[in-house]
């Protein structure tokens, strides 16, 4: 099977976001890949690339990217390979399977009109370089197709929630810890008052998540610590809950006399609620039926460029991708009996579309 080969080709090509000369060596890779089924080279943006198919209105964008979260050297401990009916490798569901799915979808319509190909290169790291990119492109199609990997069971994603990262820092002053405690002002105390007030803004009725995460403050062991700080991960299934969250992590306030509380960040994704894909996920159940693919859906936490444009109010559908699981972690895995259903599901859709 060709697609097969493809994935290979591509998961054999390690593309870790932050090792520039990885992804450009990645970037290489796919363009070739894409190239050979598309019949045309992409343009390159730097390391992102796209593919222009046809000279009538956009209507319909594929989305994905190269990189992955797994460093150089990873290969060797988690080579590639297909085993009773398993394929494994780093980044293969997510996503570079998902990339050559786009790749052989495209290749068994005839031509088709008004489809661009987005591949980018800076996703897992939250898409700094991209995001101007997806979201122009967004704005002139019709409709947007995502290929990460499929939620638990095959299901497509149409909820995804929306992501902020904050980090907070604390000021205080330091003295010596023995000797005369009282004249300092601790981080590490201030720290502990604002991880808790912080971690009340969660509200699991809402689908919000407020999570201090990374932790640090001090020096020495005998000294009053001057500074900390913390980093916050933030979920949400709704802009209103984003902007209550962000209001309230803007004015949180010191506990302690001569503290300061410095806060940077904010909202990085919008949610991808529901309405925005609903329409899009109707079709593909009908195109499914029609194939023997009984398609279900999911709302998931973890976020996609999917958000960015259906943040537009560009119609998304997510998690046309791979069937697997494992996604940033060691049993990282996709289910070859699906790939064929699923790519064939995906010509169909574009098809429908254009």
């Amino acid at each position: 099977m060709n697609l097969l080969a493809d994935i290979e080709r591509l998961v054999n090509c390690e593309s870790p976001s932050t090792d520039l000369d990885a992804v450009a060596r990645s970037a290489d890779v796919t363009a070739a890949v894409g190239a050979a089924l598309l019949g045309a080279q992409p343009e390159r943006i730097g390391t992102h690339l796209r593919w222009r198919l046809g000279s009538g209105p956009r209507k319909v964008l594929l989305l994905g990217h190269h990189d992955t979260v797994w460093p150089i050297g990873t290969l060797a401990r988690i080579p590639f390979e297909v085993r009773d009916g398993v394929l494994r490798g780093p980044g293969c569901f997510d996503m570079k399977t998902g990339l050559a799915m786009i790749f052989h979808a495209v290749a068994a319509l005839d031509s088709p009109d008004g489809v661009t190909v987005l591949v980018t290169s800076d996703e897992e790291i939250g898409s700094p370089s991209s995001r101007g990119l997806i979201e122009a492109e967004a704005r002139e199609h019709t409709a947007v197709l995502v290929t990460e990997g499929s939620a638990d069971g095959g299901a497509i994603k149409t909820e995804r929630k929306g992501t902020s990262m904050y980090e907070v820092t604390l000021h205080g002053r330091a003295a010596h810890a023995g000797l005369e405690p009282e004249r300092g002002v601790s981080a590490t105390i201030e720290a502990a008052h604002q991880v808790l007030a912080v971690a009340k803004l969660t509200d699991l009725g809402a689908g919000t998540t407020v999570t201090p995460t990374v932790l640090s403050s001090g020096t020495t062991t005998n000294t009053v610590p001057a500074q900390g700080r913390f980093m916050v991960d933030v979920r949400i299934r709704n802009l209103a809950e984003q902007q209550r969250v962000d209001e309230a992590m803007r004015a949180l306030q010191p506990v302690l006399d001569g503290a300061k509380v410095e806060v940077t960040g904010g909202p990085n994704r919008p949610p991808m609620e529901l309405e925005m894909s609903a329409g899009l996920f109707d079709v593909a159940k009908r195109l499914g039926a029609e194939i023997g693919l009984e398609l279900t859906s999911a709302a998931v936490g973890g976020a996609s460029d999917g958000n960015f444009t259906a943040g537009l109010g560009v119609p998304t559908l997510d998690g046309l991708g791979a069937v697997g699981g494992g996604a940033h972690a060691e049993n990282e895995h996709v289910l070859v009996s699906e790939l064929v259903p699923r790519t064939t599901l995906l010509a169909a859709l574009i098809k429908e579309l254009t």
